[in-house]
C-alpha cells in the first residue's frame, strides 16, 4: 500500500492533473522562453514503449522532455526520481503501476525524470513497459551506468535510447535561421569560436556575457564531480580525481599512458582507469579506440580521451581566452570540437576511432558506419590548396575509405586519390557532411 505521504507528493510535482483550466501556465514553467530545437526532436512517442533520453547534466534532457510531452498534457504523470520519498514509495515497479491504475488511469503519458538516481532503474522501467499501461513512457538520466548499461538485456524492444549532448553547430544554426549563406557563414565563424572556448551547454550558450558563461562551467563542473562523481559513484579518492581532470583536459587527442598518470595523481592504474570509465558514464570524456585493419603495422593499443564539451575542458585549466590565433592549443581546440561535433550525431551502432601506425603516421578519426570507412584529419589552418599529408595517403593507401575528409579553416575543394573522394571542408561545412552520411541513420 503507497503512503499517504508519497500520495501528496505525487499530487504536488503534478498540480495540472487537478487543476487542469490552468495547465498551460505550469507547462510553460518547465519549457524555456527560447527553446532550440534538437537533432532527436523527431523521436515518436509510442504507447507500452519507453524512450530513454542519457546525457550529461544541463544539457536539456527535461526540456528536450517537456517539448515531446506537450501534446499529451495535462494528462502527463511526472515523478522526479531525485526525490528519495519517491524512491522509497517505489522500490518496486508493482507499487507504482497499482498506483496508476488506480488513481491515475486517465494519464496519457508518464515521464519519470532523473532514474540514474534508483538502484535499479532498468528493472523499474522493465516493469512498467511490461505492465502495458498504454501510454508512452519518457526515462531521463544523467548517467549512463545506471540508466543505459543496466537495462540494455531488460529493455531490448521495449525502448528507444537516445543520447542528448550539448547544443551542435547544426542545431544553434539551424535556431538561428540566418537570411542567406553570406550571413550564415559570418555567424557561424561566431559561434564556432564560442564553442572552441566556452562549449555548448545550452544555458553557457545563451548566456551574453562572458563571466556568467565562465561562472555557469565553474558550477557546472563542480556538480559533475561532486554530485554526480562523489555522491552517486562514491569515489573515495576525491583529491585524486580532481588532479585527474586537468591532466586530461592538458592531453586532449594525445594517446593515454594510464601508468603515468595514476603516478602524477598517486593512484594505482586501475583506479584510474575506474576513473575514467566513470567520466565517460557522466558524459565528460570519450575514448577513441585504435582502428585495427589488420596491418601488422598499426599500434592497437591506446586510447586517446576527448572531452564531450570544450567548455568544460577550458574551465578545469581556466583557459578562456578567445584570441585563438594565439592561442597555442587552438588545434586540440578544433580537433576536440570536431570530436564532440561527431558524437552528437553519430548513431549508436557506428563507431568512431583513430588510426596510427609504429612508423608515426596517423589520422585523427576513423568513422566506422553502416559498413563504410569515413576518415578524418583536423588542422587549424587555413590551407590554400588540396593537398594531402603522407599519413593521409598512408591510410587511403592501406584501406581505401569511402571518403577522406580533411578539415581546415579556409579551403573548400573536391579532389580524389586512388578512387577515393577527398573532401577538403571548413568546421561550418561539417554539419552538411554529416547530413549527407548519417541522414537515413538519425
Amino acid at each position: 500500500m503507497l503512503g499517504i505521504e508519497v500520495k501528496n507528493r505525487i499530487q504536488q510535482l503534478n498540480p495540472w492533473i487537478t487543476d487542469p483550466n490552468r495547465a498551460s501556465r505550469f507547462i510553460d514553467k518547465f519549457l524555456p522562453k527560447k527553446y532550440v530545437s534538437r537533432i532527436v526532436d523527431k523521436t515518436a512517442l509510442t504507447p507500452d514503449r519507453a524512450l530513454l533520453i542519457v546525457g550529461p547534466r544541463q544539457s536539456g534532457k527535461s526540456t528536450l522532455a517537456w517539448y515531446l510531452l506537450r501534446p499529451f498534457f495535462p494528462d502527463i504523470l511526472f515523478l522526479n526520481m531525485e526525490e528519495l520519498l519517491l524512491r522509497i514509495g517505489f522500490s518496486s515497479p508493482i507499487e507504482f503501476i497499482e498506483h496508476v491504475r488506480q488513481d491515475y488511469p486517465f494519464v496519457k503519458a508518464i515521464f519519470l525524470d532523473e532514474v540514474q538516481h534508483m538502484d535499479e532503474a532498468g528493472l523499474f522501467v522493465k516493469g512498467v513497459v511490461d505492465a502495458r499501461l498504454g501510454t508512452p513512457i519518457l526515462v531521463t538520466g544523467s548517467s549512463s551506468y545506471h540508466l543505459a548499461s543496466r537495462t540494455r538485456e531488460s529493455l531490448a524492444g521495449r525502448a528507444i535510447r537516445r543520447r542528448l549532448l550539448p547544443f551542435s553547430l547544426a542545431e544553434t544554426l539551424s535556431d538561428a535561421a540566418p537570411a542567406n549563406p553570406a550571413a550564415e557563414q559570418r555567424l557561424c565563424s561566431k559561434m564556432l569560436a564560442h564553442q572552441l572556448v566556452f562549449g555548448s551547454y545550452p544555458a553557457v550558450f545563451l548566456t551574453p556575457r562572458q563571466q556568467e558563461k565562465v561562472s555557469l562551467l565553474n558550477d557546472l563542473v563542480e556538480a559533475l564531480i561532486l554530485r554526480d562523481a562523489s555522491d552517486l559513484f562514491k569515489i573515495k579518492r576525491i583529491d585524486g580525481f580532481r588532479k585527474l581532470l586537468p591532466l586530461l583536459a592538458g592531453q586532449i587527442g594525445n594517446l593515454f599512458n594510464g601508468s603515468e598518470l595514476a603516478s602524477i595523481c598517486n593512484l594505482d592504474v586501475g583506479t584510474v582507469n575506474a576513473y575514467l570509465e566513470i567520466l565517460e558514464e557522466t558524459h565528460i570524456i570519450s575514448r577513441t579506440r585504435p582502428f585495427a585493419g589488420g596491418k601488422r603495422r598499426e599500434i592497437t593499443g591506446s586510447p586517446k580521451v576527448f572531452f564531450l564539451d570544450n567548455g568544460i575542458r577550458n574551465q578545469l585549466l581556466n583557459a578562456f581566452s578567445e584570441d585563438l590565433e594565439l592561442r597555442t592549443d587552438k588545434g586540440q581546440l578544433l580537433e576536440n570540437w570536431v570530436f564532440t561535433e561527431i558524437q552528437k550525431v553519430l548513431p549508436l551502432q557506428s563507431a568512431v576511432k583513430h588510426w596510427r601506425s609504429k612508423a608515426g603516421a596517423e589520422v585523427d578519426f576513423i568513422i566506422d558506419h553502416a559498413g563504410k570507412v569515413f576518415a578524418l584529419e583536423v588542422k587549424y589552418a587555413a590551407l590554400k590548396q588540396p593537398k594531402l599529408t603522407r599519413s593521409a595517403r598512408s591510410f587511403i593507401d592501406a584501406y581505401h575509405p569511402t571518403q577522406f575528409v580533411v578539415v581546415n579553416m579556409a579551403l573548400e575543394d573536391n579532389t580524389s586519390v586512388k578512387d577515393t573522394p577527398v573532401h577538403f571542408i571548413t568546421p561550418c561545412s561539417l554539419p552538411k557532411w554529416f547530413s549527407s552520411i548519417f541522414e537515413p541513420s538519425l
